[in-house]
């Protein structure tokens, strides 16, 4: 190789390089581009739950038994007082026939006794009215004191009589009693034999068949109220400064993404987790789709702060440098920083309260890491 091409070598290689950046760096840039907005902006608090029950209940029977009938499925509309399952029956109906003829027996006994009672106060009336006239026949020595003792011994025994049958009185009144709670409490088994709906609502699971042993405390059905139907959502306790009850929500299920059903804010929880530091939000759902189920998981975006009239962006196009908020702008085609202060976001907007106007072109890359800085862009 000659001489001066050796010499030329790296100043040529150095000027091709320079080259091929000028070119990259010339060669427009491809970006998204949207142009800043000015309109109305909706603030909204997220949240992820399940729809849930204000108001439900797991029916289980009081005693135990084999089931006789499931008059109800899941999925069936019920009404308060409405028969949903029985138990069988004969052992308890037997105990009721047992109890109320054992009552029978013992107002019987208390007739007889009312008859004796009767019969001697009476002879005790009679026997104080002799003992009364013999005194007096004594007084005016008519009779002996004979007569007058056997008056006496006449009046004591018709007196202790009188004590006896009331005292038997009292026992069978106590009997009548005991036999009247025996037969309320054989009746009141026969009735938790059978299990009411305790409201209006909804059956939302069947655990068990006909023929199967129920215990007290074993779930035969779950059934739910649909007066009132929330999404239980977890919420960033961040928030919860922002969030008050009665303000409106949409709420997306993820069965059904295309579509916001309205909704309420109810009540907001009082204990946040310790390990996630979230809190509960329950929202009220006014509406939903045409098929759901307790349990279905849902977003819920609650509506605490908007502006009818605000400079606006895209929310993606928001970037950060130097820990300062930002965007890129097109001025003349080339890319420049501008920092901005922001304001309210959501539904995927960001109010800009400082350093931007309306009609300005704001830009970011359509790759990753693709620097801006005073290159010229394209919109695509």
């Amino acid at each position: 190789m000659p001489t001066w091409l050796r010499y030329l070598r790296w100043p040529l290689l150095l000027a091709a390089i320079a080259g091929g950046v000028f070119f990259v760096r010339s060669r427009p840039t491809p970006v998204e581009a949207r142009k800043v907005e000015r309109g109305p902006i909706v603030a909204e608090v997220m949240g992820t739950g399940t729809l849930e029950a204000r108001v439900r209940a797991t029916i289980s029977p009081k005693i135990s038994g084999r089931l006789a009938e499931v008059l109800v499925d899941q999925g069936d509309r019920i009404e308060a007082g409405q028969l949903l399952a029985r138990l069988d029956d004969d052992e308890w109906a037997q105990q009721v026939r047992v109890a109320e003829a054992t009552l029978e027996a013992a107002r019987v006994s208390v007739g007889r006794f009312e008859a004796e009672q009767r019969q001697a106060q009476a002879t005790f009336a009679q026997a104080e009215s002799d003992y009364r006239r013999t005194s007096d026949l004594v007084s005016r020595n008519a009779v002996t004191e004979s007569e007058l003792e056997k008056a006496r011994e006449a009046y004591e025994v018709a007196q202790a009589g009188v004590a006896r049958a009331e005292a038997a009185l009292l026992e069978a009144g106590q009997q009548v009693a005991l036999a009247n709670e025996s037969l309320k409490y054989q009746q009141t088994r026969l009735a938790d034999t059978r299990l009411l709906a305790p409201f209006d609502g909804l059956v939302i699971k069947r655990y068990r068949d006909p023929g199967a042993i129920a215990v007290p405390g074993s779930p035969i059905l779950d059934v739910i109220s649909l007066d009132e139907l929330w999404v239980s959502a977890w919420v960033d306790e961040t928030q919860m400064g922002n969030l008050k009850p009665d303000l409106p929500a949409r709420v997306v299920f993820r069965s059904q993404r295309e579509k916001a059903f309205s909704g309420r804010v109810a009540r907001l929880g009082k204990q946040s987790d310790r390990e996630t530091r979230e809190f509960i939000v329950d929202v009220r759902v006014v509406e939903l789709p045409d098929n759901w189920s307790i349990g279905q998981r849902a977003e819920v975006f609650i509506e605490w702060d908007r502006s009818e009239d605000s400079v606006t962006v895209p929310e993606q196009l928001i970037a950060r440098r130097n820990g300062q908020k930002g965007v890129w702008v097109a001025e003349q085609s080339i890319a420049q920083w501008r920092p901005i202060e922001v304001g309210l976001q959501g539904q995927g907007k960001v109010e800009v309260a400082e350093g931007l106007e309306p009609g300005e072109l704001v830009v970011t890359p359509l790759r990753v890491g693709i620097p801006l800085e005073g290159r010229r862009v394209q919109p695509q």
